[in-house]
């Protein structure tokens, strides 16, 4: 759906030529949930801006539904546009006009017949699950209410990709799992590819299926979000995955030592430890943890000391080799 190539984009200032990016290369897989995360200054919300046109990066291509973006005329760029909806964290509505009003907007531009478009205003409300709030206004919304009007409005033109530039960052943490649900729920139904922009780590977790890392205006680190949580390779995805720094502990000595890395094995699964103690007879200590379970899958990272005697920790390694969903590296002082 969405083909990011060589992608660069830099912005002049009094101090200089500011690289906000440079060479970006992502492919975006129709009816994906797709992350875009980074701390602030990354350059996130100027990557989302290029996919629209709204800003023009300087070299490399932007292929959004097979149409190559830099290329169309700016009639035929304002029609694909209708294809590319966004969301932002302010929310963006129009305080004089009530919900059912807002919702119009676009359509209105579009020039849908005003019967239609709000025949269609109506149905998309119900859809966020707003369907008793079409005349309420703005100001009478509570925030999460506020965002379920903007994601209405925003499918209004039946687009094909909706870009989220920090949605739920205004939003506390229950509206926010509600808001994410629903942008879930309008992937799966109605088959709309979604990018999410954001800073925060449990965002991506929540609902994306493949992510990119972005620092300093590059993508450092890029794989399926169960790959880059449990095993982050680069140090910006590790600030990311372990805000307060990866597991670490004094280690032992005279004892090995192994950092296993959990890549999504099943919460129903036997517990490592306990099966290397019953089925194995290893005796293992567990030196630090940074686990959770994400979509029913436990990612996240230990690390184990090893039994004394040689022959007792070779035979843990091996136990740990034939696990599913796991890998594991030894751990040097």
């Amino acid at each position: 759906m969405i083909e990011l190539q060589h992608l660069t984009k830099r912005f002049a200032s009094k101090a200089g030529t500011l690289v906000a990016l440079e060479d970006i290369n992502l492919t975006i897989a129709d009816g994906d949930i797709f992350g875009i995360i980074g701390m602030s200054g990354a350059g996130k919300s100027t990557l989302v801006r290029c996919i629209n046109m709204l800003e023009r990066p300087d070299d490399g291509s932007v292929v959004v539904n097979g149409r190559r973006m830099q290329d169309l005329a700016p009639k035929e760029l304002r029609l694909a546009r209708r294809e590319i909806a966004m969301i932002f964290q302010q929310f963006n509505l129009l305080m004089q006009r009530n919900c059912l009003k807002n919702v119009c907007f676009p359509m209105e531009l579009a020039g849908v017949p005003k019967e239609k478009a709000e025949a269609r205003a109506k149905e998309l409300l119900a859809l966020v699950g707003l369907p008793d709030k079409a005349e309420s206004y703005p100001a009478q919304l509570s925030s999460g209410q506020k965002q379920r009007v903007a994601i209405a409005r925003a499918l209004a033109t039946d687009p094909k990709v909706l870009l989220c530039d920090e949605a739920t960052s205004a939003l506390d943490p229950n509206t926010t799992h509600a808001i994410l649900q629903l942008i879930q729920n309008i992937n799966r139904e109605l088959g709309i590819t979604v990018v999410v922009i954001t800073h925060q780590m449990s965002v991506v977790e929540q609902i994306c299926r493949n992510v990119a890392i972005l620092d300093a205006g590059r993508v450092v680190e890029q794989g399926a979000v169960s790959e880059i949580f449990s095993n982050p390779q680069t140090p910006a995805a590790r600030r990311l995955v372990f805000p307060a720094g990866a597991p670490q502990a004094e280690l032992p000595t005279g004892r090995r030592v192994v950092r296993v890395a959990f890549n999504g094995t099943q919460t129903t699964d036997k517990p490592l430890v306990a099966s290397l103690a019953i089925e194995c007879g290893a005796l293992v200590s567990i030196l630090a943890a940074d686990t959770r379970i994400v979509n029913g899958q436990t990612m996240g990272s230990m690390l184990l000391a090893l039994p004394d005697t040689p022959a007792e920790a070779e035979k843990a390694i091996a136990y740990i080799r034939s696990y599913p969903g796991l890998t594991y590296e030894e751990v040097e002082a």
